[in-house]
């Protein structure tokens, strides 16, 4: 594990329609985002995969390209490529494509979510067990969403089926990973006869799994030796449980002598914390937006919208305490609480702001605050 004044920073990039904006304006505004935290110094800019919602990353592998070619060094990636709408082979043609212009700088970041609305819709998952709050040294570990009562959703359910053939099922996890693999390798096997990714087997790219729980994705990583990504931004509750269940799981691989854990955090960073909290006040819409069901929605100016109210408060009570928020000493204490009791490898911020300006300014504000080398 690196000590904490070492630890880098990267970025998870969800493309966000603001509202009285358009996806093809964000996605504008994404490519500009890249240049600016690669030159700040920032480690990589991860691209998310969401479908049917106002993110313009729905595409991820097709903007991973467009961001690699309008930037110069910055590892780019996928965060996460959902496994169960792609097949292995489609993945690995798509970054092997890449990776033939730009090689050396691809991060193939892999997801469960898929398999993961099975298991829900399915009941072969348990539900989500009520826990109160707890601060671990300093950290908040807030009590779960239930999950299922999303992912069980009519929207979500029609958006996740419209993603995919009549009747089609995400293979095992375990199963999908191994193939994309050997795929890379150039040991794949359709039953008796080798197949070959052209282009794609022998790429320079490096496989990530994320996840958000000490199931299956935490076991998969560690058993196989691969870097994780432990999403606080996305289950907070469930963080510590996942990054250890990947290190208990662990085995070194040619990738890995040692286990090498990311930990996703959200943040906003201004001049002073009472800024930083009106610019991410509208955070929790967004988020309510989401797991109320109807999709993420255009993300909201905070100096027009409404109040959340006390019960859509509580739905997203556990986002909005668990974002990183204020000065940027405010948010260093912050991150460096949460790498310190994570034991994270490396931190990934997702900054998400109505004005891309602030977007911009609080990437830049936490660079310098961290000590990244482009922002000294």
């Amino acid at each position: 594990m690196s000590s904490v004044a070492a630890i880098p920073l990267s970025v998870l990039d969800l493309v966000p329609v603001v509202d009285g904006s358009d996806a093809p304006t964000a996605i504008r505004r994404s490519v500009e985002l890249a240049r600016h935290v690669e030159r700040l110094g920032y480690r990589r800019y991860w691209l998310a995969e969401h479908h049917f919602v106002a993110v313009a990353s729905s595409s991820s592998m097709t903007l991973i390209g467009l961001i690699a070619a309008a930037t110069e060094s910055i590892r780019v990636g996928s965060a996460a490529v959902q496994i169960g709408l792609h097949t292995p082979v489609s993945i690995v043609e798509a970054f092997g494509t890449i990776d033939a212009l730009y090689p050396g700088r691809l991060d193939l970041g892999l997801g469960r979510s898929a398999q993961r609305r099975t298991e829900i819709a399915s009941g072969s998952r348990p539900p989500t067990t009520p826990q109160p709050d707890e601060i671990v040294d300093g950290l908040l570990i807030p009590s779960p969403f239930p999950v299922e009562k999303l992912l069980g959703s009519p929207r979500v359910v029609a958006a996740y089926e419209a993603s995919q053939f009549e009747g089609a099922q995400p293979p095992d996890f375990d199963d999908a990973v191994s193939d994309l693999i050997a795929l890379l390798e150039g040991r794949f096997r359709h039953g008796e006869i080798p197949l070959t990714a052209v282009p794609g087997t022998g790429a320079d790219v490096q496989v990530w799994i994320f996840g958000s729980s000490k199931r299956q994705s935490a076991q998969t990583a560690g058993a196989l030796g691969l870097p994780f990504v432990a999403n606080y931004h996305v289950s907070p509750s469930t963080v510590l449980e996942a990054a250890e269940a990947y290190r208990g799981a662990f085995r070194p691989s040619a990738e890995l002598a040692e286990p090498y854990v990311v930990v996703s955090a959200d943040v906003v960073v201004a001049d002073d914390d009472a800024t930083a909290q009106h610019r991410a006040s509208t955070y929790g819409h967004w988020v309510h937006s989401i797991r109320s069901g109807a999709g993420a929605a255009p993300y909201l100016d905070p100096d027009t919208a409404p109040a959340l109210d006390d019960e859509q408060r509580a739905i997203v009570d556990d986002r909005i305490r668990t974002q990183f928020v204020g000065s940027p000493g405010t948010v260093v204490d912050g991150l460096r609480t949460l790498a310190r009791v994570t034991g994270a490898d490396e931190l990934v911020i997702t900054s998400v702001t109505h004005d891309f300006d602030h977007r911009l300014q609080s990437h830049e504000l936490l660079a310098r605050a961290w000590g990244l080398e482009g922002a000294r």
